[in-house]
């Protein structure tokens, strides 16, 4: 059967992960969740005190990215892979709003991206492969047979990431949550080092309205048929 690489771009909270995994199941592909890397790297940096809410020590974390181990184990009991940092799983810690306040910052440093748009490519090379971002379809798998650009209201997209936060048991108000959504979509649209943009191929999934299986039937028909 035809093997394609399937590229899941798009807005912060808008359920690229959950649709990336979703398809992956499906079709038996490997999930590769970047967002869970970056995260990982400002986790590191937040424990070896490189970046904070007041500031940022680019040069320090940039000599320290040699020392930042990652990858994924996958655990049968949830269904898929966490995120593991030099050994450790943390994949609880990086889903919190401190790392969501600092991630994006992370992400705008081109070291960090160059180190890991290398492992991802190297994830990627056999195809039969989901992967979600911000760059994927622009600057990781420029050539992917299928491209999905994922975007909803800012509102709808905070109001799904404080549900899930409140039901991890963390305690957030919705303005927070709304703010940093609208900051995280400035700095991922604005960074010079590969922002977020549709790349020309993408196909637009504007789900605001739709739930989670109304947007999975949907996209994998679109699947299904670049598979013909």
């Amino acid at each position: 059967m035809k093997k394609i690489t399937i590229a899941i771009d798009g807005f912060s909270s808008t359920g690229k992960s959950t649709l990336a995994k979703q398809l992956a199941k499906q079709l038996g592909y490997v999930y590769v969740d970047t967002g869970a890397m970056y995260r990982a790297v400002t986790l590191y940096a937040m424990q070896n005190g490189f970046v904070s809410e007041s500031h940022l020590n680019k040069e320090g974390l940039i000599q320290s990215l040699p020392n930042v181990k990652l990858h994924f184990e996958f655990n049968p009991d949830l269904g898929f892979a966490e995120m593991y940092l030099n050994g450790t799983n943390v994949e609880t810690e990086i889903r919190t709003l401190d790392v969501s306040r600092l991630v994006s910052k992370v992400a705008e440093i081109s070291e960090v991206r160059a180190k890991l748009v290398e492992q991802q490519q190297e994830m990627g090379k056999n195809k039969a492969i989901v992967m979600d971002g911000r760059d994927i379809g622009t600057v990781v798998f420029p050539d992917a047979e299928l491209k999905i650009f994922m975007t909803a209201s800012p509102e709808t997209r905070a109001q799904r990431r404080y549900d899930e936060l409140l039901e991890k048991g963390q305690s957030v108000s919705f303005a927070d949550v709304l703010q940093n959504v609208k900051e995280r979509d400035y700095i991922d649209t604005n960074r010079e080092d590969s922002p977020l943009v549709k790349a020309d191929d993408a196909i637009v999934v504007d789900n605001s309205a739709m739930d989670r299986t109304e947007q999975f039937e949907l996209v994998l028909n679109i699947v299904k048929d670049k598979l013909k």
